[in-house]
């Protein structure tokens, strides 16, 4: 969001920062809540939750003011495909062995239901083409 003026592009940005946000702090939250963590840990897993996105913007604002300041200068574009490219990568090996391994394979409740596991194939499968289409707008 901080390598871009546009407003065009900023708007749904924002809009879907804020979606996205809210429902990984819901998952996140659970996540933490069941795990028992220290009040300690819990407080410093919100902090760095809450100030990671800010500092994202600061990055990226500080990025492009040293692009030069245009959205269609080559040093923009190079720097804003390799930032997308290194988030989408991590996010990527991120949901498949982190969270998507772990729920299909190391579930006793997934493996004792061939229509559950099922059921979550279809789903996953779903919820991906649902996102790919949503992307052709993005």
């Amino acid at each position: 969001m901080g390598m871009s003026q546009n407003v065009c592009t900023i708007r749904p940005l924002v809009a879907a920062l804020a979606f996205h946000q809210i429902f990984e702090g819901m998952g996140l939250g659970g996540c933490v809540a069941q795990a028992g963590f220290s009040f300690g840990t819990m407080a410093y897993m919100c902090f760095m939750f809450s100030v990671t996105t800010p500092m994202g913007i600061i990055l990226g604002m500080g990025l492009f003011s040293l692009t030069g300041l245009d959205d269609s200068s080559p040093n923009a574009l190079i720097m804003e495909g390799l930032l997308g490219s290194i988030s989408s990568g991590i996010l990527i090996y991120m949901a498949l062995v982190d969270l998507i391994a772990v729920d299909f394979f190391h579930n006793k409740l997934m493996n004792s239901d061939p229509r559950l596991k099922k059921a979550s194939f279809v789903a996953l499968t779903l919820g991906s083409a649902a996102m790919s289409i949503l992307a052709l707008w993005a």
